[in-house]
């Protein structure tokens, strides 16, 4: 209960500072969102929805930019659905190309929050009106940017993470 009490106030406090030190937000936020994946790697999906909730609706009450919440939001929710996937695939006994599937899997959730939201919101994110060619270049950037993100979560998990496990969980 501690150590996600301490996650969660890292979490929230990493929210905020990507509000404050607004050339590393996306940097902040993705290392918000990671405490998620701990959480539910340690404790479960449920615990790990339960942080994703709270962390939400503390980063709304403290947060001064509520769009990075958002952010945050979505990225937490994209580990969650993750984390939920490996799960289920570990349960199907004859799966061919579990690691393909997984990935097949992990853009389609990608997809579905990132490209209504490039779509839904272009005003507010490139504050004018953009060319089809340009929006083309986005979504395309973002599936690079999943990439990234993805790689750096599990970096996160099996050196960051495993090195202050130790510490914190004895």
């Amino acid at each position: 209960m501690a150590v996600c009490g301490l996650m969660l106030a890292l979490s929230v406090v990493f929210m905020v500072l990507g509000s404050v030190i607004e050339t590393s937000t996306l940097f902040l936020l993705a290392a918000a969102s990671f405490f998620t994946g701990i959480v539910i790697r340690e404790f479960g999906l449920g615990m790990g929805a339960a942080f994703w909730i709270a962390a939400v609706l503390l980063g709304l009450l403290l947060a001064p930019n509520k769009f990075y919440v958002i952010t945050f939001a979505a990225m937490g929710f994209y580990i969650e659905a993750a984390e939920f996937i490996h799960r289920k695939l570990g349960t199907i006994a004859n799966l061919k190309n579990r690691s393909a599937v997984f990935w097949v899997l992990k853009y389609i959730v990608f997809n579905i929050l990132y490209i209504p939201a490039v779509f839904g919101f272009r005003e507010l994110l490139f504050g004018r009106s953009i060319s089809g060619g340009f929006l083309a270049v986005v979504i395309v950037a973002g599936q690079a940017g999943l990439f990234i993100y993805d790689r750096a979560y599990e970096y996160a998990q099996r050196q960051i993470w495993s090195r202050m496990r130790k510490h914190l969980m004895n």
